[in-house]
C-alpha cells in the first residue's frame, strides 16, 4: 500500500505523505520515506517533503505505539534515523508544511533544510510531555539545533504549539505564504537549490552540522536502552 506519494518535477522530487487523515508515521511510511529518498540521492536530485490540505503530519502511528514498548522503540528509533538520514542528505530537502504538524510531524520540519508554511488556523510544535511522554534524547537533540535557546524549553518541555507565523521565531518554519501559493513558493525556492554545487552543498552541511549528527547518533543509541513512558 503506496502511503506516500512522490511525482518528479523538472528533477525535483516531491514526497507527499498520504497516510490517513494525520498522516501518521508508522514504520512502512519511514520506509518509503527512504526509498523515496534512495531515487532522489541517485538522481542526485532536490527533495520536497510535504502532506495534505490542513495537515503535514500528526505524529507517529499511535496504534504502533501503543502496541507494545518495544514496537515504541522501535518506531522512534525508526524516526531518529530518518531524522539523521535527513540532515546529513546530499541534497537539499525542502519541508512545506500544509497545516497541523504535531510531534514527529514537527521534527521532519526541524530536519530539513528549508520549512515553508501556511497561513491558517494551524498549530506546529512537540506536544510529548503535553500526552504524557517523556522526550526522547535524539528529539531534544534534533530541537536543540534548530529552536533557538528562548523558544527551547517553551517548545520542548512546556510543549507550547505555535500558529505558523510565531512557529518562524521558534525554529520550525523558515517562511509563511499563503496557502494558495505555497508549492509554487517551494518549487521557487527548489530552483534556486538546484543552482547549488551539491558536492559542496553536502560537505558544508556535514561540517556545519558535526555536533548535532554525533549528538544525535549517540541519543539514538541512548534511546534504544530506556523504556519509553507511554
Amino acid at each position: 500500500m503506496q502511503l506516500i506519494n512522490v511525482t518528479i518535477e523538472d528533477n525535483v522530487h516531491i514526497i507527499s505523505l498520504n497516510n490517513g487523515k494525520v498522516n501518521a508515521i508508522s514504520p512502512e511510511v519511514i520506509a518509503q520515506i527512504h526509498a523515496a529518498l534512495d531515487d532522489a540521492e541517485q538522481q542526485a536530485a532536490v527533495v520536497v517533503i510535504t502532506g495534505q490540505a490542513g495537515i503535514f503530519s500528526g505524529g507517529y502511528d499511535l496504534k504502533t505505539m501503543k502496541q507494545s514498548s518495544d514496537s515504541a522503540i522501535a518506531l522512534v528509533t525508526a524516526g531518529s534515523g530518518l531524522a539523521y538520514r535527513m540532515l546529513a542528505f546530499p541534497t537539499p530537502i525542502i519541508g512545506v508544511c500544509t497545516g497541523h504538524a504535531i510531534a514527529k510531524g514537527a521534527f521532519l520540519l526541524l530536519s530539513c533544510d528549508y520549512r515553508i508554511g501556511c497561513t491558517g488556523d494551524f498549530k506546529i510544535g512537540l506536544n510529548e510531555v503535553a500526552i504524557g511522554m517523556t522526550m526522547h534524547q535524539a528529539g531534544i537533540e534534533i530541537a536543540r539545533n534548530r529552536i533557538p535557546q528562548n523558544y527551547l524549553s517553551r517548545a520542548v518541555i512546556n510543549a507550547e504549539l505555535f500558529a505558523p507565523e510565531s512557529a518562524v521565531l521558534a525554529g520550525f518554519l523558515d517562511q509563511v505564504v499563503q496557502a494558495d501559493v505555497l508549492m509554487s513558493t517551494a518549487m521557487g525556492v527548489a530552483k534556486h537549490m538546484q543552482t547549488l554545487n551539491m558536492k559542496a552543498h553536502h560537505g558544508t552541511k556535514l561540517k556545519e552540522r558535526q555536533t548535532i549528527l554525533a549528538s544525535l547518533s549517540d541519543a539514538i543509541e541512548l534511546d534504544k536502552q530506556i523504556t519509553l513512558n507511554l
